[in-house]
């Protein structure tokens, strides 16, 4: 693996979906520090973090220096009231006009947050896996690899759940370790046997007790994340260079996404905060 194939995510610095999350830092300071640490490629982050206008998106980004490579966009696909397709084509115009090539979808449950999700029938599971189907094929169209990323709190979760997606349709996966773990697929496990449908790759390091908590319900997720569940590269329980190595030895060809995802209380002095983590992620993986 090269590092010009490492990424950044505005959730590494805190910026969040979900409401509550914690202290929202400014698209100038995130992009600066991306900079600064000699990235040159990130995701988009949430609605409303970068310009709604396509054109307006991708300035920004390149105001800074900065690529996307794609992005993350949780939709309702379970609910056959409800069509994915309008929001999702509206996300793919931001893409496209930034050169994004990677759309990262989860299964949202409608609810705020990733504390609660209800259960999902057989019925639900049709359209989930249909409407995941049709959204890869609508992504495709555009020249954008659609991916399904297992993610706590959201109706594809657990090992199960991920099998089902991988058995039930053809749609890419979006492996990202922490939500893997936390959930309790073994990433490297997966890496190793579901390596050609491996398509955008999250990297995430997890303190195992607290991924544990959050799993035997013990601790909520987001309680979770602010204790510091997400770990700078290689100070966690996740033996990623096996997982690196194994992706690569199947020829995965695509990106690395660092993701510690964060919680910030308040606005850090220049200098220190989440630039610190993403600072030790990258020394770990040049010297990886």
């Amino acid at each position: 693996m090269k590092l010009d194939r490492v990424a950044a995510a505005p959730i590494s610095w805190g910026v969040c979906e979900v409401p509550g999350w914690g202290h929202q830092l400014t698209p100038e300071r995130v992009l600066r520090e991306m900079a600064e640490l000699g990235l040159a490629a990130t995701e988009f982050g949430p609605d409303g973090f970068l310009p709604d206008a396509p054109a307006e998106k991708a300035a920004v980004l390149a105001s800074h220096g900065m690529s996307a490579v794609g992005g993350f966009v949780p939709v309702v696909l379970h609910d056959p009231s409800h069509d994915p397709v309008p929001e999702v084509r509206t996300a793919l115009e931001g893409f496209t006009a930034a050169g994004a090539g990677t759309l990262v979808l989860a299964a949202a449950t409608g609810l705020d947050g990733y504390d609660a999700r209800p259960e999902l029938d057989a019925f639900g599971w049709k359209t989930l896996l249909s409407n995941l189907d049709r959204l890869a094929e609508l992504a495709a169209s555009v020249g954008i690899t659609g991916s399904l990323h297992p993610h706590v709190g959201t109706m594809v979760e657990g090992p199960g759940e991920v099998d089902r997606v991988l058995d039930g349709s053809a749609v890419g996966l979006c492996l990202d370790t922490g939500h893997l773990l936390v959930g309790g697929t073994d990433p490297v496990a997966l890496a190793r046997r579901a390596a050609e449908r491996i398509v955008h790759v999250h990297l995430k390091d997890v303190d195992p007790s607290a991924a544990s908590a959050v799993r035997e319900g013990r601790a909520t997720y987001t309680g979770a994340v602010s204790g510091g569940m997400y770990r700078p590269l290689g100070q966690g329980g996740i033996d990623l260079a096996s997982l690196i190595g194994a992706l690569e030895g199947a020829g995965y060809g695509g990106w690395y996404v660092m993701e510690q995802d964060t919680v910030l209380d308040a606005e850090p002095a220049q200098g220190v905060g989440p630039i610190a983590d993403v600072r030790d992620s990258l020394a770990w993986l040049a010297a990886v």
